[in-house]
């Protein structure tokens, strides 16, 4: 049915932290329920506390981000690359043009906007969420041959929606990948030590700041083996996030748990209410491809 393939399509994407969720615990955390509140910039301390640690400088920097995201950004748009492993499978590379609008103090919602150009056949699907808007429920359509007739409206934590996604659909953007950067790399630093390394890095013919944060061991409460964070150099801002799990054998690969790449970010956009609206489907002439 029309509707069904609308549901099984419906890929949500986060930029997230360094979230390689590799056990069944952990991937009821991020599964449930509860709108993530953004925290304010002026959480970051002005010294971190304790003796140093070698995420102390990757830690200054996920703070400045987030600050200017909170602080500069109102909205932005771009092409999110993802690919995540679920129930031990790694899924294909699905692209999306998103128009996302932050919440903010004076009463600005979270707002997301999705439309799937890439694999061919999922391209023109849309999704819409809009905190405390239609019962914060999402909204999804199709555009196949029944062009906007099909419109249905799901619980962004139900099963439908939560159906081949990793994470439900608050949780994507920029901001809530600053706020999850830092709530793990403090938690890791409570825990122990871990290997941290800041490299140069090309995403997308933008240049880089690549921060990797290894876990050469596997125990609690680390639930990655190496993430990779790449800041743009020019935005200021996190545009690729990478987690990879221990090898499955001794002398073996890291293995990739889920990748998310934003492309041609354009910030401040002046995104309205329209924007978002699910009666003004299809804003914009997209590419098959990005």
């Amino acid at each position: 049915m029309q509707i069904d393939a609308i549901q099984r399509t419906l890929m949500f994407v986060v930029c997230i932290t360094a979230l390689a969720v590799s056990n069944a615990h952990a991937q009821k955390q991020t599964q449930e329920p509860v709108l993530r509140v953004v925290k304010r910039p002026d959480i970051a301390p002005a010294a971190l506390p304790g003796p140093p640690h070698p995420l102390d400088p990757a830690l200054k920097l996920a703070f400045n981000a987030l600050g200017r995201m909170q602080n500069n950004v109102h909205d932005y748009t771009a092409t999110l690359v993802k690919r995540e492993r679920i129930d031990g499978r790694l899924g294909r590379e699905e692209h999306m043009f998103v128009k996302i609008r932050n919440r903010k103090p004076n009463g600005t919602p979270l707002s997301i906007y999705m439309n799937f150009t890439y694999p061919e056949d999922v391209a023109g699907r849309e999704v819409i969420w809009v905190e405390n808007r239609n019962s914060n429920k999402l909204v999804a359509h199709d555009t196949g041959l029944l062009t906007g007739a099909i419109r249905v409206n799901l619980d962004p934590d139900g099963f439908m929606a939560m159906r081949g996604n990793k994470y439900p659909i608050y949780d994507a953007g920029l901001e809530n990948l600053g706020v999850k950067l830092i709530e793990k790399a403090q938690r890791d630093r409570e825990v122990g030590m871990c290997e941290v390394r800041f490299v140069k890095s090309v995403v997308d013919g933008r240049n880089c700041t690549m921060i990797e944060v290894k876990h050469p061991e596997k125990k609690e409460p680390y639930d990655f083996h190496i993430a990779k964070v790449h800041i743009d150099n020019e935005l200021r801002i996190p545009i690729r996030y990478a987690a990879y799990s221990w090898p499955r054998r001794p002398g073996g690969n890291p293995v990739l748990e889920e990748e998310y790449t934003y492309k041609n970010v354009k910030l401040n956009v002046k995104l309205s209410d329209e924007d978002f609206n699910p009666v003004s489907y299809t804003h914009l002439t997209l590419p098959t491809k990005a």
